[in-house]
């Protein structure tokens, strides 16, 4: 060891801050399931603190991580989901990536600080930009031929370190179990091993890395973990699957915490968690079924149900649309607003109320009550930026999806119109946070908020939170260091 890192080992004012982000984390299997498969995240919870973590809502990777990462909702940032209206057309989606987001996130705090970042694989990294630091972006990334490094020249590092670096396993809703397993596997080991690399070659204060494997093996093999999903088969030669990759994942932070001096101060996280995906509801059938939405002429259905923007809408008879997902988006066709609104002003509301009333009231297939949940944007977040939708919609509360394909003849699917998928995401990811310095004796903490990260980081690393940052630091977390 050299003689910058004995002292850095034994300085204080050297404290740094590293997160390893495991999109999709279930905090039930971590905690609760499978802790003595787990030695590695259970011994850091067993000396630190724990417990379940708030997502916002939407509770969707895209913009979870933004939330996590900048202390501020959706709304704030203007980005609702992966894709999101870009402006009052009735076509007119847009990918958010990184150019979406407006507003800093901690690695341009710290670098406006002084402090060098590492970030590797977190959502709306992509296209990377400047900062005191390395960055390799996320999932949006097209392919490892598009810069998606900075500086650019890391690409090369990368390729000398790993063989075949994957941002993403692409085609991941397949039917092919066998090949998305390795894939995940491969995809995982490779980021494991370039954070490895970073964390040892280069000076930094604050590490962050997003694991986006656990989500792709959640909603590719969760009805072989879970006996109640409809589609469950005892037999599955994948039963174990999740299990298998969840030792992996505990087996490669175990090596990558060895990276880390005594000094690092550790969070493993994630945006949200896992359930299973009981259906999804067909939401533009229903809302033509209602007469909410009119189409101009019956789809051509020859190749099967169609996406929304096939459809030949009357817009002059339409009042109301949707959008499809792992949460359901509802749009008012607004008078003034919309190109061709018909809904008046003062009855906008009325108009969405009624809405939420009935969509709430909708059942299952055999009509039993389902908990559906609507809420409006505007008393959700601190601002409504952007175009967001007029309804967000939790069907099932997350136990079902919204379909926004047209063509079913029916209101309840169990397939899904994007590819398989078994599982959807439950509002409460997790939270482990560990002091090698300190035992903290495993505490349960209950109340924290994915939003409280950005505040608790800066806290820990002895620079000011923002005024405009929406919660505050986790106490539990933070008290012993400002004493």
């Amino acid at each position: 060891m050299t003689l910058q890192r004995l002292l850095n080992r034994r300085s204080p004012a050297r404290r740094r801050v590293a997160i390893i982000g495991l999109d999709c984390a279930a905090p039930e299997l971590v905690f609760d399931r499978w802790p003595d498969q787990l030695p590695t995240l259970t011994r850091l919870r067993q000396r630190g603190l724990y417990g379940p973590l708030e997502s916002v809502i939407p509770a969707i990777t895209v913009p979870a991580w933004s939330c996590m990462m900048s202390g501020k909702d959706p709304g704030t940032l203007g980005v609702y989901g992966f894709r999101n209206r870009k402006d009052h057309s009735y076509h007119g989606l847009a990918v958010a990536n990184a150019l979406s987001i407006r507003e800093p996130r901690l690695w341009d705090i710290l670098s406006a600080a002084g402090k060098r970042s590492i970030v590797l694989g977190v959502p709306q990294t992509y296209p990377p930009r400047p900062l005191n630091g390395q960055m390799v972006s996320c999932f949006l990334t097209p392919d490892t031929t598009h810069e998606y490094t900075y500086p650019p020249n890391l690409r090369d590092s990368i390729a000398a370190w790993v063989d075949d670096y994957q941002v993403d396993v692409k085609g991941f809703r397949t039917t092919d179990k066998a090949w998305l397993r390795d894939q995940i596997h491969h995809m995982t080991r490779a980021r494991f091993e370039v954070a490895r690399h970073l964390t040892r070659s280069a000076d930094w204060d604050f590490f962050i890395m997003v694991e986006i494997g656990v989500d792709r093996m959640h909603h590719g093999f969760w009805k072989d973990l879970d006996p109640t999903h409809r589609q469950h088969d005892p037999a599955s030669p994948f039963k174990d699957a999740i299990l298998d990759y969840y030792r992996l994942v505990d087996s490669e932070i175990a090596s990558l915490l060895q990276t880390f001096d005594d000094d690092t101060l550790v969070f493993v996280v994630s945006d949200h968690g896992a359930k299973k995906m009981d259906g999804g509801i067909c939401l533009n059938e229903w809302l033509i079924r209602e007469g909410y939405l009119v189409l101009a002429e019956p789809p051509d259905l020859s190749g099967g149900p169609v996406k929304f923007d096939q459809l030949r809408v009357d817009w002059s008879r339409t009042r109301a649309w949707g959008d499809g997902g792992y949460y359901g988006r509802v749009f008012i066709n607004l008078e003034g607003r919309e190109p061709q609104g018909i809904v008046p002003a003062s009855g906008y509301d009325a108009l969405r109320d009624e809405l939420a009333v009935r969509l709430e009231m909708l059942g299952d297939d055999r009509g039993q009550p389902i908990g559906t949940r609507c809420f409006r944007p505007e008393p959700l977040y601190h601002r409504v930026r952007g175009v967001p939708p007029d309804l967000l919609v939790y069907f099932g509360d997350l136990s079902w999806r919204s379909i926004g394909s047209v063509g079913w003849n029916r209101l309840h699917v169990f397939e899904n119109d994007t590819g398989p998928d078994d599982a959807n995401h439950a509002q409460f990811g997790m939270l482990i946070y560990a002091d090698p310095r300190r035992d903290l004796g495993g505490q349960p903490i209950e109340g924290m908020h994915l939003m409280q990260i950005a505040p608790t980081v800066l806290t820990l690393l002895g620079l000011p939170v923002p005024d405009d940052m929406q919660k505050p630091p986790i106490p539990a977390i933070t008290t012993p260091y400002l004493r």
